[in-house]
């Protein structure tokens, strides 16, 4: 009798163990990339235009402002963070961050570049749900989803 209930015990231990890292995981994920999804899916009240990239330099591609929305104001400069998918010569749609005048990507490249780190830690989470809790069902429809978002983001942007 002893010996199958330290099973279960075990086993519950493992299931919660698992299950709060699995669910610290998505968490830091999301929180990863909310800081970035937040103002570039919630553009009321922001202002959005256009930056022609005209210098790459130190992580940081900047150029002029060119106003779209009501209430936003041209500017001499602003910075967009270089990334693969930022190329000197090209404009880009962008919202800008509220006080700092940093830009960041918009449309729909600029929401699935945004939602990254979240497919990073999907597929980090897959590997842990299928691992840990051994459930490989889940597992594979975390990592799906962690490769389309990924997919979906290198294809768009």
């Amino acid at each position: 009798m002893i010996p199958a209930m330290s099973s279960a015990v075990v086993s519950f231990g493992r299931v919660a163990a698992m299950g709060t890292v699995t669910v610290l995981i998505l968490i830091a994920g999301v929180w990863a990339s909310w800081g970035t999804a937040q103002h570039v899916m919630l553009t009321k009240g922001r202002e959005r235009g256009t930056v022609e990239v005209t210098r790459c330099a130190d992580g940081v591609c900047s150029g002029p402002y060119a106003p779209v929305s009501a209430g936003s104001e041209a500017r001499d400069r602003v910075e967009l963070l270089d990334s693969v998918a930022v190329a000197k010569g090209e404009t880009y749609a962008v919202v800008l961050k509220p006080g700092d005048g940093e830009a960041v990507r918009s449309g729909p490249g600029g929401v699935l570049y945004a939602w990254v780190p979240l497919g990073g830690a999907l597929l980090l989470a897959s590997v842990v749900v299928a691992g840990g809790l051994r459930r490989t069902r889940a597992a594979w429809v975390l990592a799906g989803a962690g490769v389309a978002l990924l997919t979906a983001a290198f294809v768009t942007v």
